[in-house]
């Protein structure tokens, strides 16, 4: 952007540049210049390019209209044809009106003709005179009017019984220019001459008026009701070219003056322009070297913070253009929508003077959407005379930096959440090694101690059925010890073959006395047609638990009808996608709350006060060991509703679940 000579930025810097004496990288070439030097002569030859457009135009203008033209003589052609056909085909009919009237025999032909109203009106319409002939030609009557024609024509109708025997013939003769007369075909008259001409070239109607000539378009077409006739039609003036009009040629001529002296007009401010430039060239070679030689975004803005100056780094840096941001006043286009306040009150504090001298950070956004951090330095702007007219602003993109800053921090949190994590699995480890043998023993304990109570008489079942219980619960706890161990030592997950349905039944099970304890009615839809999947049993028992112990958690807060429904079914592969097996867990308690399932699955989350936030994060883990998957959905019945979807092998193929 470029300034006038009143402008105080180029008037505060006109010194500096002129001793500096900048090269001047604008200088033009040659061709650039006769070029510049021939702009005043544009006016004209635009005019005559607009000229020559005109007269394309008003060519092909002629063209259309004479197409128009021609097709609208067709169609009244067509028009004309169909309204005389129609109005022959009105007369024939009424012939045939009065020859069904007529009688079989008459000693008085001509009395029986004048007796017939519809006679009398024909003769009065359009008929000269009506014959009555026998079956031999014999004349039996006859009906004249009034008017005389130096040409006619005749319509014929036979006269018979019902059985088409042929008694006679109607003769009807007519003058064909009374068909042109009627007053249906007046707007004829004013655009053309319409002749019925014979096939010898004899005229046997026209409208044409004595001394009128027609020489315009013309069309003709077979008059197919009169023998041998054609209808012609004449248009009676043609349109003159658009170059016979004295006006338009009046126009062109005028705008031909007017682009010519347009173009002395311009020719003589160019002289002027061509002094003037030398006065902005300075200045521009001035900004030119600026904007090549800074490593760093520039602005300048006036007191009141409005931008007047940024160089192609800072445009670079924003994705904006100069035409964009000179001119702006705060708030600008690259703040962030969320901090306008906050730059709102810094930009304050800047044109207040309070600007740090060792400059600030912030943060701006590129016009793409994505963030920056930037360091910005202001200083006072000022002129020749040492008063401050704005502030210039060097703004460093530090955002590379930040984010190596970024992340070397994260790498130092990463290694020290693997030093702790290091530290639990040494502690689960030392744990699970200590736990191993106590289990054991309670295992073998409630092992015996039930043996042993199932030899006394009148024990009750209910304490063999706790003793079950322990034993039970001690050996899963064994287990999951065992294989916290497996994990721990870096092996593999041992997967067998196995029954999901009796796994699912053995958790039931072993939750059954707390469920019954929540009053939570449980419902289990298991695939009877389940195929045996390759999966850790112990490892899906505990995810199975996991879910069970969430969903009765979750239902504890309601008052009433808590339910919980555990089913298994199979679901077909897609493209590239194998077939799987899947437990799904639901329950009618308060549903996901508008959480994600991202954030229930994530690590040391929870809903309680009381949990920890590892049992969905291991209970994926585990999911995820297998090459399986978990979502988590809202129930449409309220709840919620987790999904454990274990892949089939490819020779295991179900039917799909329904």
């Amino acid at each position: 952007m470029t300034y006038a000579a009143t402008d105080p930025l180029p008037a505060a810097v006109a010194a500096s540049t002129a001793a500096l004496q900048l090269p001047r990288p604008f200088q033009p070439e040659l061709k650039a210049a006769i070029w510049r030097r021939a702009l005043w002569s544009m006016p004209a030859a635009l005019s005559l390019v607009f000229v020559a457009l005109i007269i394309f135009l008003a060519q092909r203008n002629d063209a259309v209209e004479r197409a128009d033209l021609a097709r609208a003589i067709v169609a009244d052609t067509l028009s004309v044809e169909a309204q005389l056909r129609g109005r022959l085909d009105i007369e024939k009919a009424r012939l045939r009106v009065v020859a069904a009237r007529l009688p079989a025999h008459s000693s008085d032909g001509n009395a029986v003709l004048a007796a017939l109203p519809e006679v009398a009106g024909g003769l009065d319409r359009l008929w000269l005179s009506l014959t009555w002939l026998d079956a031999n030609n014999q004349l039996l009557g006859q009906a004249r009017g009034q008017r005389q024609a130096g040409q006619s024509l005749h319509l014929e109708a036979p006269v018979g019984d019902g059985n088409a025997q042929r008694k006679g013939r109607l003769l009807v003769r007519y003058d064909p220019a009374d068909l042109l007369r009627d007053r249906d075909f007046w707007w004829l008259a004013s655009q053309y001459d319409v002749e019925l001409i014979s096939g010898v070239g004899q005229v046997l109607a026209s409208t044409a008026k004595p001394g009128r000539q027609a020489g315009g378009e013309r069309n003709e077409k077979v008059f197919e009701p009169i023998e041998d006739a054609t209808l012609r039609l004449t248009r009676l003036a043609p349109t003159p070219p658009w170059f016979h009009s004295a006006r338009s040629l009046a126009l062109i001529a005028g705008l031909l003056l007017l682009g010519m002296a347009a173009s002395l007009l311009l020719r003589r401010d160019a002289v002027r322009v061509a002094q003037a430039e030398q006065d902005w060239r300075t200045e521009a070679a001035w900004r030119q070297a600026m904007e090549e030689s800074a490593l760093v975004g520039l602005r300048a803005r006036d007191p009141q913070g409005r931008i007047l100056y940024v160089n192609g780094t800072l445009c670079r840096m924003v994705g904006y253009t100069p035409l964009e941001l000179v001119g702006l006043a705060p708030p600008l286009p690259f703040w962030p929508p969320d901090a306008i306040d906050e730059m709102m009150a810094r930009n304050l504090s800047t044109l207040a003077g309070q600007a740090p001298v060792a400059g600030f950070e912030t943060r701006w956004r590129h016009s793409g959407g994505h963030m920056l951090d930037v360091m910005i330095f202001e200083s006072p702007l000022v002129d020749s005379a040492g008063g401050q007219i704005g502030w210039m602003g060097s703004i460093v993109d530090i955002t590379q930096r930040k984010r190596a800053e970024d992340a070397e921090r994260r790498q130092l949190e990463v290694m020290a959440h693997h030093a702790r994590l290091t530290t639990m699995g040494e502690v689960a480890s030392t744990l699970a090694h200590e736990l191993n043998q106590p289990l054991t023993a309670i295992v073998s304990y409630s092992a015996g101690l039930s043996m042993a109570l199932s030899k006394l008489r009148g024990v009750d079942p209910e304490v063999l059925g706790a003793m079950e219980a322990v034993r039970s619960n001690a050996a899963q706890a064994g287990r999951i010890v065992h294989r916290i161990r497996t994990r721990l030592s870096r092996h593999e997950p041992v997967q067998d073959a196995c029954d999901l349905n009796a796994v699912v039944r053995e958790a039931m099970d072993l939750l059954a006395r707390r469920l019954a304890t929540d009053d939570i009615r449980t419902q289990l839809a298991l695939d009877a047609a389940l195929p045996v999947v390759f999966a850790d049993r112990v490892g899906i028992e505990q995810v199975i638990s996991n879910l069970v112990r969430n969903a009765a958690d979750a239902l504890a807060q309601r008052a009433q009808r808590r339910e919980l429904r555990l089913s298994t079914f199979c679901l077909p592969g897609g493209t590239g996608a194998p077939a799987s097996a899947c437990i799904e867990v639901s329950d009618n308690g308060p549903g996901l709350q508008g959480r994600s399932a991202e954030t229930l699955f994530a690590s040391f989350y929870s809903t309680r006060n009381d949990g920890m936030g590892l049992g969905l994060a291991i209970c994926r883990s585990i999911v995820e060991a297998h090459h399986g998957s978990m979502t988590m959905t809202e129930s449409p019945g309220g709840g919620a509703t987790l999904r454990v979807s274990l892949p089939l092998p490819d020779p295991l193929l179900p039917e799909a679940h329904t």
